[in-house]
């Protein structure tokens, strides 16, 4: 037998091991709002909620969805489904929110979501013009990675909010356990790809250590804090 071989084919069952755990890490992540839309349902109203965490992460979904397609990258199918499911999440939670939002807000929404789809159509038509593969993987890796990134730094206000209230209200436990779970899980698939790929490993590298970060300030400040029962002011997806 090629060791070769073998070790390459035993990095492929870890590789997949990775993301299938990813996926269901982040069905955990997917399903957290569901309380929030479950109570506008039942007044009626969106009352104080914003619907743009959604939108943009519908985008990032968009983005990281195209960049797993085969149109795009090769060996990247787990990372396609997930953001696949995220698509749809997001998807449902903006119908929601646009269905019981105010005339105002309604029009908003309406308008950022027709903006986000007519990017997402001018990035995914814009790269099938890159006829070589390698640059077109590079192009829609770099605004698929960025977008990650720029989200999973968006926990950093929570962070810095966390530490000057000295409250957990706005940082649900299983929120930030359901972000660095996945992160962590698909930072190992981005590694494990052959070659590794850094338009996976890097953004969830530092979703991971801010996961390790949120779930350390629960951890020390859960005691001296009420139960979180409030909406999560910024909402993170893979």
């Amino acid at each position: 037998m090629n060791p070769f071989v073998s070790v390459h084919d035993h990095y492929n069952i870890w590789k997949d091991v990775a993301g299938i755990a990813g996926n269901i890490f982040a069905f955990g992540l997917f399903v957290s709002p569901v309380d929030t839309f479950r109570r506008i349902i039942k007044s009626k109203s969106t009352e104080l909620f914003s619907g743009l965490p959604y939108i943009y992460a519908l985008l990032n979904c968009l983005l990281s969805a195209w960049y797993g397609s085969p149109l795009v990258s090769t060996g990247n199918t787990m990372v396609m489904s997930v953001n696949i499911l995220g698509i749809v999440f997001q998807i449902t939670y903006i119908s929601v929110f646009i269905t019981y939002a105010e005339r105002d807000k309604k029009m908003k929404k309406l308008g950022l979501l027709l903006a986000i789809f007519s990017l997402f159509a001018a990035v995914a038509v814009g790269s099938l013009f890159i006829t070589q593969l390698v640059t077109r993987r590079v192009f829609v890796g770099c605004l698929s990675g960025g977008a990650l990134i720029s989200m999973f730094a968006s926990p950093l206000f929570v962070i810095k909010l966390v530490i000057r209230t000295r409250s957990v209200e706005y940082m649900p436990f299983y929120l930030s356990l359901s972000t660095f779970l996945m992160s962590t899980a698909f930072f190992v698939y981005g590694v494990l790809n052959s070659p590794p790929d850094p338009f996976i490993y890097v953004p969830n590298g530092i979703g991971t250590l801010l996961g390790i970060v949120q779930l350390a300030l629960y951890f020390y400040y859960k005691d001296k804090s009420p139960t979180s029962n409030r909406e999560p002011l910024i909402l993170t997806y893979a």
